[in-house]
């Protein structure tokens, strides 16, 4: 076995050396048998007898489909890795094609979910399209007004923006007026 992983059943290699065999001689069987009975009834069409071994085309006809089914497990692994080998290429042509014209959507997808990460921190972030500049501003807890990264009071209301209200649980930070910890949820 070359490169190839250890087979799960024992017997593998040697069930698969006897698929390969066995499946063609039973094609083999079953040509024979359906080609009996195909000349038996053609060649009696245009007489009066009756044909005889037409039954021959009957045994056949499932003696290679039974060859078939074991040739096709025979050779199956050999089939996979060759349709592997045609598929991967393509897909890999296909992935990357996707990728190229989807780079910009990626792109944008990517500051839309940093904007919203920040946002839920309590410091949404503002993009400048045409600059592409990043600008980071405080929101108002009591009036979700924006304001300037280093202000230290709401600029529509007054309220204190720093979070100053330590948790007596865990420390954390909290809003001036926070009823809970926002990292542990303790009651203040």
């Amino acid at each position: 076995m070359n490169n190839r992983q250890k087979p799960i059943h024992p017997q593998q290699e040697s069930i698969r050396a006897a698929l390969r065999v066995v499946g063609p001689i039973i094609i083999g069987i079953g040509v024979l048998f359906a080609l009996v009975g195909a000349v038996d009834f053609f060649s009696k069409a245009g007489t009066s007898q009756m044909p005889t071994k037409f039954w021959c085309f009957f045994v056949g006809l499932p003696l290679l489909a039974l060859g078939a089914s074991l040739a096709r497990f025979g050779f199956m692994g050999s089939v996979a890795r060759y349709a592997a080998g045609e598929y991967a290429p393509v897909a890999k042509d296909t992935l990357n094609y996707l990728a190229e014209g989807t780079t910009d959507t990626v792109q944008n997808l990517a500051e839309a979910a940093g904007r919203g990460l920040a946002a839920s921190r309590g410091t949404p972030s503002t993009t400048d399209r045409q600059s592409g500049t990043f600008g980071v501003r405080l929101r108002c807890h009591k009036c979700n007004a924006d304001n300037e990264a280093d202000a230290k009071f709401c600029s529509q209301c007054g309220a204190a923006l720093l979070k100053t209200k330590p948790c007596p649980q865990c420390g954390e930070l909290n809003d001036p007026d926070a009823r809970f910890c926002d990292n542990c949820g303790h009651s203040f």
